[in-house]
């Protein structure tokens, strides 16, 4: 693996980016838009499609990390 996975405190900058606010106002749940917006920076990132159970899996931030660790961990 050439990068580590993300952290909670990247992956609150990553959903900030998306409404352009500060990291200070994104909220613990992922809606849908979140969701596609963080499958996208994952995708160009780290060359890394994410399976449907994974996405399922995403309903916080909290399982973005724990799900994207998973994932990068066996994408070697």
């Amino acid at each position: 693996m050439s990068s580590p996975p993300p952290g909670r405190a990247e992956i609150v900058d990553w959903l900030a980016a998306l409404g352009d606010r500060p990291a200070g106002e994104v909220r613990e749940r992922i809606d849908s838009m979140e969701l596609a917006w963080l499958v996208h920076q994952v995708e160009q990132r780290y060359e890394l499609e994410l399976d449907d159970d994974q996405l399922d899996r995403i309903k916080t931030i909290d399982d973005a990390v724990r799900v994207l660790a998973e994932a990068l961990q066996s994408h070697v």
